[in-house]
């Protein structure tokens, strides 16, 4: 075959379509979704030629294996994991060709959670209110991966840079989350803010692209009831009734009506989606009184 499209050969247990996201339209109920660790996705596509935006694939702990219809450049980014070509290993981190109809094999991340896979050209699903994202919550963009779907890949722009290896931030042993104070803050006992910077969390399994979970202690609120929902924030530090923190992450809801006692900054994120359940976690107050 020689059209310009990729056949699905493994799925992987979370395969998603994702790019820069849904911006502008939380006042219609959608989130943002878009790419969990965003610098991850950039450094993907930078690496084949793509702008930053382009569309590209992202995986969950078991990686995909997919089969290029055309001959074109690929890279892996995100979670370190072994990757190979018609079973041969090939680099990770790095521009590799792909002749037409090889499989390319994303394997198992060895550490972290999410791998970013770019082709030159990039995934040209068709777009919903602007992206190509895959939104868990909502159920906009493109289905989840399933065995022998075809998507279509665009025609690819500049030419990769001539690089062997591009650096890139670490999977983190410790989550540190900075934390900012949030709207319901005051709907806490005074001594919350502390027990939330020394409390021993880590990183609870029910994590998803929606929000990322705690186990630890549970904070102490001042004033029972819920609240009318509002509107919520990427990085809103939602507490529900066992008082165990939830960071919300790119699907997460536009309302919500838990009190949120802070907010962590987008950059702190991308660490957020590489942490494998069981990390631990350490939430740093900024600009609190």
């Amino acid at each position: 075959m020689t059209d310009r499209a990729l056949s699905v050969v493994r799925a992987g247990a979370l395969t998603s379509v994702q790019d820069e996201g849904r911006h502008g339209h939380a006042h219609l109920g959608v989130p943002r979704s878009g790419a969990l660790d965003l610098p991850a996705s950039r450094l993907a596509n930078r690496l084949v030629g793509n702008a930053p935006g382009a569309a590209v694939l992202e995986t969950t702990l078991n990686g995909s294996a997919v089969r290029p219809r055309w001959a074109v450049t690929v890279a892996v980014t995100g979670a370190p994991c072994p990757v190979t070509v018609d079973g041969r290993p090939v680099a990770w981190g790095a521009p590799v060709r792909v002749p037409s109809d090889a499989v390319v094999e994303v394997g198992a991340a060895t550490r972290g959670v999410r791998s970013y896979v770019a082709f030159a050209g990039g995934i040209a699903v068709e777009p919903v209110l602007g992206s190509r994202s895959t939104d868990l919550l909502s159920g906009l963009g493109p289905a989840l991966l399933r065995d022998g779907a075809v998507l279509p890949l665009g025609q690819p722009g500049a030419p990769h840079p001539p690089v062997d290896e591009a650096p890139a931030p670490g999977v983190p042993e410790e989550l540190v989350l900075r934390v900012r104070p949030g709207p319901r803050a005051d709907w806490f006992t005074p001594d919350a803010p502390a027990a939330l910077a020394a409390g021993h969390y880590r990183v609870s399994s029910a994590s998803n692209r929606i929000g990322l979970r705690t186990e630890g202690p549970a904070l102490s609120r001042s004033l029972e009831g819920e609240l009318p929902s509002e509107g919520m924030v990427l990085g809103a530090v939602q507490v529900p009734p066992d008082g165990r923190p939830v960071v919300f992450l790119a699907d997460h809801p536009t309302t919500g009506g838990y009190p949120v006692i802070g907010v962590v900054p987008e950059p702190d994120l991308a660490a957020a989606a590489q942490a494998v359940p069981g990390t631990p976690l350490r939430f740093v107050l900024t600009h609190w009184r």
